[in-house]
């Protein structure tokens, strides 16, 4: 199992204050001790809804990685690169210019390209709310990967089982549609974000994680993808506040991650390195292993010691 974090600041509207790369740096190094670490970034297109761009602060387009650019490629880490989409009309067109000017900034830094964020996930800010997310995931992925440099891995990512969400059947019937050549083919892993215990209390995390990547390996199988394809958890995720306490994220971020490694996931990235305002009485507030202050919580040292333990 391949270890990483999203280090910024921000989780969807909620940022209490900008990251501090100077704070992230040491952090970040500690956690991964010289080994391979995976580092998530997001850029989001808005095509043009400048109320959400003022939201998540998404009005500089391709202006906001956390770290500086050398930072990404030194020390083992590993870019992983997310391009959101979010436009308030289908604009297929916008999209893959947008995915061209990305990859010509960002390209030359990227170890993984994830192409839609959550597009079966149909809430605002997310993209499986955007107008025309199909074409944009099943387009504009074929339209990356023809794109990237030699070792670049490109998917994209999907919430969690549908009956924790209402529903994705359309989403699935929509996917299946399209031969294995004209979209599966492309494809090198598939994200899974999974917060089972975030938002309300869960009294089976280990459960509900062994469910998730189960019902998506089945859902996958029904789209034309081969059974061997490696599943991420793209973000995963537990918080310290709202209705859990610090100890309770230690446990239930301890569960995620031998569960997810149980049900064979490759990669497990977490959820993020600070909160995005630790005053918050709201879960996504209080997502870090830090505070926004970078006071380190129990579980930043219960994660360090995880990451370890794949060297034994």
């Amino acid at each position: 199992m391949k270890f990483g974090i999203y280090v910024g600041s921000r989780a969807g509207a909620t940022c209490a204050g900008p990251a501090d790369p100077q704070r992230i740096g040491p952090l970040v190094d500690e956690l991964a001790a010289g080994r391979p670490f995976v580092i998530r970034e997001y850029v989001r297109w808005c095509g043009g809804n400048t109320s959400l761009e003022r939201e998540i602060d998404a009005s500089g387009d391709l202006d906001h990685l956390t770290m500086p650019d050398d930072w990404y490629v030194t020390g083992g880490r590993e870019l992983d690169l997310v391009l959101s989409y979010l436009p308030p009309v289908a604009d297929l067109d916008g999209w893959l210019d947008f995915i061209d000017r990305a990859l010509d900034r960002y390209g030359h830094l990227v170890k993984y390209l994830q192409v839609t964020l959550e597009a079966n996930f149909p809430i605002p800010r997310i993209d499986g709310s955007s107008p025309g997310v199909i074409a944009a995931l099943t387009q504009g992925l074929p339209h990356a990967r023809a794109q990237v440099h030699d070792g670049v891995q490109v998917g994209f990512s999907l919430a969690e089982p549908a009956e924790w969400l209402g529903g994705d059947d359309d989403f699935w019937k929509s996917l299946t549609s399209f031969p294995y050549a004209q979209f599966a083919a492309h494809v090198d892993y598939v994200g899974l974000g999974l917060y089972p215990d975030a938002f309300s209390p869960h009294d089976d995390v280990h459960g509900a994680t062994l469910h998730a990547v189960n019902h998506l390996r089945d859902r996958l199988a029904e789209a034309h993808f081969p059974t061997d394809l490696p599943i991420h958890i793209a973000e995963a995720g537990s918080p310290s506040g709202a209705h859990r306490t610090p100890a309770g994220q230690v446990s239930s971020l301890t569960t995620l991650i031998d569960a997810s490694t149980a049900a064979g996931a490759t990669q497990f990235e977490l959820f993020a390195l600070s909160d995005a305002d630790s005053a918050s009485d709201t879960a996504l507030g209080t997502f870090g292993l830090c505070t926004g202050d970078y006071i380190r919580k129990p579980a930043y040292e219960n994660y360090r010691t995880r990451i370890k333990m794949e060297d034994l």
